[in-house]
């Protein structure tokens, strides 16, 4: 008989910050003109580039390499831009909104997962700036950007600020629920009052 598992809250966040991650480098990849194939290369890229580089830190098999529902998420991204570009494409908030979206669920999995190895919360906090931002980084070198991380804007303290958060329910003792919306919402919060009030962290200057 075929088994059905189901997916746990962690496993569901994951997959909805893969769909919105894929969605984000989809779309920046469209407008510069990039082929379907090219498109999907870097929407997969900025999904489980960053929680590839974490699971080889924990010294764990990637979890995209144990399940492809995370490559068929990015297909569904893809042909969700092919169906909807005219929509998508268009809107100047798309990326961003996306972006931000799957910023916020990737560190929550990170701080969790690295939490469940055993690990400290220090060094869940760093890996769960690393699943958010990493993929990112990622995508704007395949698109020939400069990183949004080596910018003004506030995007990896955005994760710090989220990991915090995540420590402070710890310990309060809060529902792991609560600690993971509270945490994510902490980091899409950030993310969108920064660019909204032009809100960024000093420049090192040169002299």
């Amino acid at each position: 008989m075929l088994e059905v598992t189901i997916p746990s809250f962690v496993q569901i966040i994951e997959f909805l910050g893969t769909f919105a991650f894929a969605i984000s480098g989809i779309r920046l990849a469209s407008a510069k003109r990039f082929d379907w194939f090219g498109a999907y290369v870097v929407g997969v890229a900025t999904a489980v580039g960053g929680g590839t580089f974490r699971d080889m830190m924990l010294g764990t098999t990637p979890f995209w390499m144990t399940d492809p529902v995370y490559l068929l998420c990015s297909g569904l991204a893809l042909l969700c831009v092919i169906l909807f570009s005219k929509y998508l494409i268009r809107l100047n908030n798309t990326f961003f909104l996306f972006d931000a979206i799957g910023l916020a669920l990737f560190v929550v999995v990170g701080i969790q997962k690295t939490l469940d190895f055993g690990f400290p919360l220090w060094v869940a906090i760093i890996m769960g700036t690393m699943t958010g931002a990493a993929g990112g980084v990622i995508r704007d070198v395949f698109i020939n950007e400069i990183p949004l991380i080596f910018r003004k804007e506030i995007y990896a303290m955005a994760c710090v600020i989220g990991g915090i958060v995540f420590g402070i329910c710890m310990f309060f003792d809060l529902n792991i629920f609560i600690t993971h919306i509270l945490c994510g919402t902490s980091v899409f919060l950030t993310r969108i009052l920064s660019v909204k009030y032009h809100i960024c962290l000093p420049t090192l200057k040169d002299g």
